[in-house]
């Protein structure tokens, strides 16, 4: 009889596992009625539960100008769920110079005001967009 029960048990919580596969995502794509791009094939955001998935913003030009720009194209990404920069839990960020991104790193900063992510920073030989020199992604978690 305790072989059966546990079998039964255990059949159960495998049932309830495969009824929970699925899972629900919101998307947002600029204000786009389809909440995503079809042409390339990606969301500007995804959320699952209370955690946003930011993919990258890009600038053409690694100034105080464009490290600006690309910081305020995510805040107002970030703003569409009632987020800020206090909400970002990771910070991946790729750029075709380095060394000029580290020179930066002040405006970065002042985003974030004082309450960093965990990030991670790589040189790669080029980006999606060809004249694109940064690009950065993030997680976000929304309170529950």
């Amino acid at each position: 009889m305790k072989t059966t029960s546990l079998l039964l048990f255990c059949l159960l919580a495998l049932s309830a596992q495969a009824q929970e596969s699925t899972i629900t995502k919101e998307k947002w794509h600029w204000d786009r009625a389809t909440r995503q791009d079809t042409t390339i094939g990606y969301a500007q955001v995804v959320k699952v539960d209370n955690v946003l998935y930011i993919s990258g913003i890009v600038a053409r030009d690694l100034s105080a100008t464009g490290m600006t720009r690309l910081y305020k194209e995510l805040e107002k990404t970030l703003s569409k769920f009632g987020a800020g920069f206090q909400n970002v839990v990771k910070e991946n960020l790729y750029t075709t110079d380095l060394e000029a991104v580290k020179e930066l790193n002040p405006v970065r900063k002042t985003f974030y005001k004082g309450d960093y992510p965990a990030a991670t920073w790589v040189q790669i030989a080029r980006l999606f967009t060809e004249d694109a020199k940064i690009e950065v992604e993030l997680v976000a978690h929304l309170p529950k």
